[in-house]
Parts: C-alpha cells; structure tokens; sequence
C-alpha cells in the first residue's frame, strides 16, 4: 500500500533540536510550535517516500503516562497519534520507560500488516535495529531522519544509520521553523511569564517585618515567628518557600501564600475590587501559611454553588467532549475554561459579585472544585513535589481574568449611552 508512516521519538527530536539550538538537551530550554512541527514531518514525509501519509505516531514519556499540555495539543491534531511511556526520575535526572518498547512493537506491527509501503524514523536509539530489520524482511522501505548534531558528530547508533534504506539529517534551518531557543538571562532565572496576573504574583516583595513596616498597612509577622527577615532570593527575587528553610535543592522561587500575605490585589489586575483593601491579607484556598488570619469566609461565599451543580447531564458531556478536543491543558487556560463555564450558568447575578467580593480568595468548594479540575489535564500530578505552585497559581490567575474579563463585558453592556 503507497501510503507513509512517521514514527517520533520525541525524546530523541526535541532533546537533540535543545542541544542544537540551545546548547544543552534539556527540553525546557526550548519552545516549540507542535503545529508547525507536525505540518512540517508531514510535507517532508511525503517528499521523501513519494507515498500519502497515513499517520504520524508520536511517542513520549510523561510523569505516571498522564498527558502533558503538548500532548494534549498533538493528539487532537489530524493525522497524530500520541503514544506515552511513563517518565521517572533517578539520581536527580528524568528518564523515558517503555517508549523504545513501544515504538518497537508499532513498527513491527505495521510492516507484519503492511500498512504501508514507507516508514519514517525519527530516533536515534539503537534498540529500535531489530524492530527496523524486521521491517525491511516484510517488504517496507525504512527512512532514517537524524537532527543536525551540535557538535557535526553522529547522534544516532551507528548500527541504526548501516541498516536504514535512507537517510536525512534535519538541518538547524529546518528545525528553527518550528523550534526556538529560550531567551534565559541570568544563573537560574525564572521561567519567562507573558501574563502580568501571574507576574505580578510570582515577583510580588515580602512584607516588611520590621517595626518600620508599622502602620504602612502591611500585617506584621505573628508573634511566635522569630525568625529573622529573609536574605533575598537569586537576581534579587523574594526567596523561594524551599530557600527559607534551607532546602537548595528545589529552588522554585515561588512564593507561598504566606509571603504574599498583607499585598492586597496585584497592580496587574484590571479591575481593582474597592470591597479589599490594600493592605488586605492575600488568602488562597487554604488557612495554611497565613501571617494574620482574616475573618471567615462568608455565608454567602461558602453557599456559592458549584460548577456541577450548575452544570447538567448534557452540558456535563459536552464539556467533556471540549476537554478533549480543544482545551490543551495550560494551566492559566484550565483557570479560564473553568471560570467561563461556572459564569455562563448562573441564573443569580448576585453570586458573582459575592464571589469578586472575596478576591484574591477563591470559595473553598469551587477553588477545590477547579483543582480537581486541572488534574484531569495532569497539572498536579507532580510525582517529586506532589503540587507545582506554579501551576496553581496560573490556574487561579486565569480563573480571576476569566471572572473580570466577564464582569467587565456585562457592565459595558448594561452601561447607559450618551445621546
């Protein structure tokens, strides 16, 4: 059958793309526009077997074989397949489970079927030579693709390379139409942040401990808290939880809400609620961490209803139907997706300016609701931390845009006109 198949090793591309563009393998040094990056393997697929792709099959790792944002983007896309092995950590380093196993047994499988007349290898782990002689004995003509190495060497095995009816080096022009390297300042820096919310959080300063910090509005530290002022963080940024308590080895750099307490709305916020005021306690979901209790949630913030309970069995099916097709699982996007749901099938307009009256704190049943939520797209299933504070707070900064955005469009509705 004249029809291609391309098989990823995602591991391999973007590992070799990092080292070549960024000087080291580490995928976090790098961003990539997977769209453009698919439509590319497509069109020279094609040019380079003569046949019609049938499939691209995408194999990568990720942590407990949940889905990550990108693989979420991928599967949806036509013509991708994504296929995952679970990602593990040993001796402070990530490492692939099952992906070579299981771009074997499709390979394999594939040529056994004759499925197609051309299959296209993305990879450079010599594991994959039996699976590739098998192919060749049953008829299919294989088509080895390597990633320009950084250092003109081969990244391929060798053996790999022998056997292969053809081969194509991926050039640094080629990659870059896709992949770019990340612009990094500094040792350590923060992951860049285009949304200001979450900016503003993530940068927000200690409070002041001092007794100078007296009557500024900033709450002072608890009585039982002795401890001495923090020494500032890397580049000058307000330490990390971890750094506090002498924990190097994290090193995240985000504040807890404990540190953020007495900040009152961040100045990034584009509709300030006159019902908090600045030196208001910044409470999240949790009285864990607080310097100054504030008073209770409310009656009226606690008897909110939630999501499910505005949500019926159809609605139910049809945003799950949206969860797989088109929600790629950014955190700030899971804040917004949800937010947009819970607004839209309120039948009391009163409850949403009781739920912005409680800012920046989110109703415990709906801030615990939302959560759950974003597991389902695999953002708190962090095998090592448990919970990325990052990704927390992105999730809660998109749900209060999303809130604000809205609010906002309904008051210039309903706003009067001049004559």
């Amino acid at each position: 059958m004249d029809r291609c198949v391309v098989l990823v090793d995602a591991g391999y591309l973007l590992g070799a793309a990092a080292s070549l563009l960024a000087g080291e393998p580490a995928r976090s040094r790098i961003t990539v526009d997977h769209a453009v990056l698919i439509q590319g393997l497509r069109e020279r697929a094609e040019e380079d077997t003569g046949c019609r792709l049938l499939r691209i099959y995408w194999f990568d790792g990720a942590p407990d074989r949940v889905p990550q944002p990108e693989h979420r983007r991928l599967r949806v896309m036509p013509r991708v397949t994504v296929r995952l092995g679970a990602l593990t950590r040993s001796e402070g380093r990530w490492a692939q489970k099952g992906v070579d196993a299981a771009m074997h047994a499709e390979l394999t499988e594939l040529a056994r079927n004759r499925a197609c007349s051309d299959i296209v290898l993305v990879t450079g782990d010599g594991d994959l030579l039996p699976g590739l002689m098998s192919a060749k004995e049953h008829g299919v003509a294989v088509h080895l693709w390597a990633v320009q190495a950084a250092d003109g060497d081969y990244n391929q095995s060798e053996d790999l390379v022998a056997e292969a009816d053809e081969r194509r080096v991926l050039d640094r022009a080629w990659i870059t139409r896709a992949v770019r390297a990340r612009d990094l300042v500094g040792v350590c820096p923060p992951e860049p942040d285009t949304r200001p919310e979450i900016a503003a959080i993530l940068s927000a300063p200690l409070p002041d401990p001092s007794p100078a910090a007296a009557g500024t509005g900033v709450p002072p530290v608890d009585a039982g808290d002795t401890a001495p002022a923090p020494a500032p963080g890397r580049n000058g940024a307000p330490p990390a939880p971890d750094e506090r308590a002498g924990d190097s080895a994290h090193g995240k750099g985000v504040p807890t809400p404990k540190d953020l307490a007495g900040l009152g709305r961040p100045a990034a916020h584009p509709h300030p609620a006159p019902s908090v005021p600045t030196g208001a306690t910044l409470r999240w979901s949790s009285d864990k961490g607080w310097v100054e209790r504030a008073p209770a949630e409310s009656p009226e913030a606690a008897a909110l209803p939630t999501l499910a309970q505005l949500t019926t069995a159809e609605q139910r099916w049809a945003d799950r139907e949206e969860d797989i097709t088109t929600v790629s699982g950014d955190p700030f996007e899971v804040g917004q997706v949800f937010a947009r749901r819970w607004i839209e099938r309120l039948t009391t307009p009163a409850h949403v300016r009781t739920l912005s009256a409680e800012y920046p704190r989110i109703p415990h049943r709906i801030d615990g609701e939302l959560l759950r939520y974003a597991a389902r797209f695999g953002l708190l299933a962090h095998k090592d931390d448990q919970i990325d504070e990052r990704d927390r707070y992105a999730i809660r900064a998109g749900f209060w845009r999303e809130i604000d955005a809205r609010t906002a469009r309904t008051a210039g509705e309903h706003a009067p006109t001049g004559e």
